[in-house]
């Protein structure tokens, strides 16, 4: 059995429908859950937002780990990294441009396919390409999107982890001037005013660690609360407080601190807590999450939690034994669950960071 999926711009495709892979492995497609970390909690975002929220049942709950909201360009912006393509290739005599890529060698791309700086901006960002604004499967930006309750209305869970910038943040950054132009790269819509009232809200962290410039962890936690940690507190209130919405969000901050990881100054780096959902052996570390070492017990609670979810659209139905209720988060409270070694528990956002939030939720809206 195929479903025809209508392209713009192109003839009708057709594709298996999702019943026809689910069922090969025991599946049951009439109870598929979505989940995904970092650029997969990205794509989640975008499959719970897609069409303007249209839905189309191919899902009754969703998980995103460490979403990641960059920015989004509409066709027209994005235009120009087209263009560089085509120059740096040698096909810009060509009379069509990109049947000419597509006869070039894959090593030439590769090797033409490098990084250029977003207009206005001085230097290329770590990540240029992402999903463009077409009007039709991406209507807006995700921030746009969730903030006028154009997503799926399914069961949610968002959260991040408390260092979610550490590891993308240049360890050479040694001053606010180069703390501030890298922000910028990342994000070329930030105005001189939003980025002012950023340097007042992230001031020098005075946390100093071997090879790093003074304004490494300054420039980390503004990119960790601006890129993961805050779009999945705004994502979970939006979730939680549509007024048609009769399903329930949860929202966490992961917490367990890794010894090696803290003495790097990595604290609780980003996507970390897939070594407790999966478990260390699928994703490589860290050490101390094997069993029988110092955060091996939060494990069995983080799958426990997520099959829990996965099983009933709820994470608390079949916790392991002995591990807290997990409440569903709640505009009013800003609560969530910390996921630390021995210490897992219900908290309410921090006021600091409340008030950190708030204001990238405006320059979310603001700055694609």
């Amino acid at each position: 059995m195929a479903k025809k999926i209508h392209s713009q711009g192109s003839s009708t495709l057709s594709h298996p429908s999702p019943d026809a892979h689910t069922t090969q492995f025991g599946g049951d497609p009439n109870h598929i859950v979505i989940g995904g970390d970092s650029a997969g909690a990205a794509s989640v975002a975008y499959l719970l937002t897609a069409y303007g929220g249209r839905n189309d049942r191919l899902f009754v709950a969703a998980a995103a780990e460490s979403q990641s909201f960059g920015t989004s360009l509409t066709v027209a912006e994005a235009q120009y990294q087209y263009n560089n393509l085509v120059l740096r290739v040698g096909c810009v005599n060509a009379n069509d441009t990109l049947e000419c890529l597509r006869q070039r060698d894959w090593r030439d791309l590769q090797t033409a396919n490098v990084q250029t700086p977003y207009a206005g901006a001085q230097s290329a960002p770590t990540y240029m390409y992402g999903p463009v604004i077409d009007g039709d499967v991406v209507q807006d930006s995700l921030y746009k999107l969730i903030n006028t309750g154009r997503f799926v209305h399914v069961p949610t869970i968002f959260g991040d982890d408390t260092n979610g910038g550490t590891g993308f943040a240049p360890r050479s950054t040694d001053s606010l001037s180069a703390s501030n132009i890298w922000l910028r790269d990342q994000f070329p819509y930030l105005t001189l005013p939003q980025i002012k009232k950023l340097n007042a809200l992230y001031p020098d962290t005075a946390l100093r660690f071997p090879k790093s410039g003074a304004y490494w962890r300054q420039l980390a936690n503004v990119y960790g609360e601006m890129r993961y940690m805050c779009p999945g507190l705004f994502a979970s209130s939006a979730f939680s407080g549509h007024p048609t919405l009769a399903t329930k969000a949860w929202n966490y901050r992961y917490n367990v601190e890794d010894p090696q990881q803290m003495a790097d100054g990595q604290g609780v780096p980003h996507t970390v807590e897939t070594a407790a959902i999966w478990g260390p052996p699928y994703v490589g570390g860290p050490a101390s999450y094997f069993s029988g070492e110092v955060n091996g017990g939060i494990v069995p609670i983080m799958q426990g939690y997520w099959t829990s979810f996965v099983r009933a659209k709820d994470p608390n139905v079949y916790r392991y034994p002995g591990s807290p209720t997990w409440e569903a988060w709640s505009g009013e409270r800003w609560n969530r669950l910390k996921m630390e070694t021995g210490v897992t528990e219900m908290e309410s956002v921090d006021k600091g960071q409340k008030e950190r939030c708030e204001f990238l939720y405006t320059v979310g809206l603001d700055t694609k």
